[in-house]
């Protein structure tokens, strides 16, 4: 006869129906909520989305407001995860820095819902994540990660020195941001089409260019020479 097939553990499946169901109501929340923000949304169609009931989303969520925390974390989670998968500290500076240009603005392109998630957080003033107990934990290492590469940066000579990592990210992240939200009268007012293909693609390179000039060390001033004056005559 043939051994028998070893017992599963009664408990592993529990726990993966309970991760899938967690996971389910996120994806259904952000939609949810990206799609009418927090006030607008409804719980009932939160749950109807992810298959599920209310019951088990306050179960494992609490309230709307906690819900809405619990996608803000997993939004700055997902974004945050993804930059480190450019390795940026194993790039030379320059080009550590045209790469985060490019993810930011790509990634802006492929998630709008990002954005949207944060300028409604943005109308509550930041409110709910305050209480997140990890928030700052998360960033932390990726400030560090941007400061080494200015760091190496100027050791080279290649950048100026002194540029504070969280402005520049700050920069980095506006130059896209302001950019995709406001498409729509932009591309009104100038008359173009500022989501055209090549209208994105000179948007990524007029930004590379834009930081990297700003990043750029100085050229040393051309060295004057001396003066000279008439000897005086006795």
């Amino acid at each position: 006869m043939p051994p028998p097939a070893p017992a599963r553990s009664v408990a592993a499946r529990p726990q993966r129906d309970a991760a899938r169901t967690q996971a389910a109501i996120l994806d259904a929340a952000t939609h949810e909520f990206a799609r009418c923000g927090l006030e607008g949304a409804r719980v009932d169609r939160i749950a109807a989305r992810a298959r599920t009931n209310k019951r088990m989303l306050y179960y494992y969520f609490g309230a709307k407001a906690e819900l809405f925390l619990a996608v803000l974390e997993r939004a700055y989670e997902h974004i945050r995860g993804e930059e480190r998968k450019l390795h940026l500290t194993d790039l030379p500076p320059a080009r550590a820095v045209a790469e985060l240009v490019a993810f930011t603005w790509n990634y802006f392109l492929a998630h709008p819902e990002f954005m949207t998630l944060l300028n409604d957080e943005n109308l509550h003033r930041a409110r709910h994540l305050k209480r997140s107990r990890k928030i700052r934990a998360m960033h932390s290492p990726f400030v560090a990660t941007l400061s080494e590469v200015l760091q190496r940066g100027t050791r080279d000579g290649v950048f100026r020195t002194g540029v504070d990592p969280v402005q520049l990210y700050v920069s980095i992240a506006a130059l896209g941001y302001f950019y995709l939200s406001n498409n729509h009268t932009l591309s009104t007012i100038f008359g173009r089409d500022l989501m055209a293909a090549p209208a994105k693609a000179d948007r990524l390179a007029h930004m590379q260019a834009l930081v990297l000039g700003y990043l750029a060390s100085p050229a040393p001033a051309p060295a004057r020479l001396a003066s000279r004056r008439p000897m005086p005559v006795s």
